[in-house]
């Protein structure tokens, strides 16, 4: 049976992806291909389309690997003794997802990257909007529309606001499995201390040290501004992602190549998020922050602060 022994789980845009390519080159670990098969968000059933009506989401769900025979194909091809992973950054955030996985793999270790929630939040919407994907050109506005959009079955990665409250899922995660099979780091970390903090994960997984000491550079989009000319292909983008959603995966992705070019053509610097807008969301996750803190017993009062720390590559 060729099931994981170690899952990157979360969160997303928080450094999972620079993570899975680090660990990677290592001798002693496997990581599948793709990267984020979504397995446990499944029940071993394909994806409930009931949920997935955001732009994108029809379309995306296609590549949800959801069948188990499928699923361990992904690592059969690992060598022996080596540790084998995968890397789908919603398990943090899904609560079934916990219970999934324990029910299979109960002795698996878990990776949990956590960032600044307002600062995962921005980014997340940042994502969508480079994408031609979400409609709100105001970050604060697409975060009040958050409810509204889980209810009408937008798919996880619209949440930008919930996805943030670590604290929670963290809480439940540890309800489910003991927490020594948890290994919690803060994104600044990752990025400010990289060699330290991929020792300790592989300290963590029982794999030698010393052997991966960078993250690839991050993959940006350039800036999409809001003009009415983005506007216009944005929504033909919205248009044939949802055509798209009944084409096979790989069709759809030429299809979109030269679209996505248009829009992100020219090379713009994304804007940082105004202080004003960040103000308005710290309410939102200071509950959630204190109980993070105390379950990790890491102190993440900073993340209150009017400023954040910022992407990856604002920073190197």
């Amino acid at each position: 049976m060729a099931l994981p022994d170690f899952l990157i789980i979360g969160s997303p845009k928080c450094g999972s992806t620079a993570l899975h390519d680090a660990l990677v080159p290592h001798p002693d670990l496997f990581l599948s291909t793709p990267k984020e098969p979504k397995f446990f968000l499944c029940d071993e059933r394909p994806p409930d389309p009931a949920h997935q009506k955001g732009p994108g989401d029809a379309h995306s769900a296609q590549e949800w690997i959801w069948d188990r025979s499928a699923y361990e194909r992904l690592f059969q091809a690992a060598p022996a003794g080596v540790l084998r992973g995968e890397s789908t950054p919603f398990y943090l955030w899904d609560t079934a997802a916990h219970r999934r996985i324990h029910a299979l793999i109960p002795e698996v270790k878990m990776i949990a990257v956590v960032r600044d929630p307002i600062d995962r939040a921005y980014s997340n919407w940042v994502h969508l909007w480079c994408d031609g994907l979400e409609p709100e050109a105001d970050f604060l506005t697409a975060c009040q529309l958050e409810r509204s959009r889980i209810e009408a079955g937008y798919a996880p990665f619209w949440r930008y606001l919930e996805t943030g409250l670590y604290g929670q899922q963290l809480e439940h995660l540890y309800s489910v499995f003991p927490r020594e099979q948890v290994f919690v780091l803060r994104y600044r970390q990752l990025i400010d201390d990289t060699a330290q903090v991929l020792d300790r994960i592989c300290e963590f997984l029982g794999v030698r040290t010393g052997v991966v000491t960078t993250i690839p550079g991050a993959n940006v989009k350039d800036w999409v501004p809001d003009t009415a000319i983005n506007r216009a292909v944005q929504k033909g983008f919205r248009v044939g992602a949802a055509a798209g959603a009944h084409l096979p995966p790989q069709v759809w992705r030429q299809v979109e190549k030269p679209l996505l070019a248009v829009l992100q053509r020219g090379h713009h610097r994304r804007p940082s998020l105004p202080v004003e807008q960040r103000r308005q969301l710290l309410p939102y996750f200071r509950t959630d922050n204190a109980l993070l803190s105390q379950l990790t017993g890491v102190d993440h009062s900073d993340w209150l602060n009017d400023k954040g720390r910022g992407a990856f590559t604002e920073r190197t």
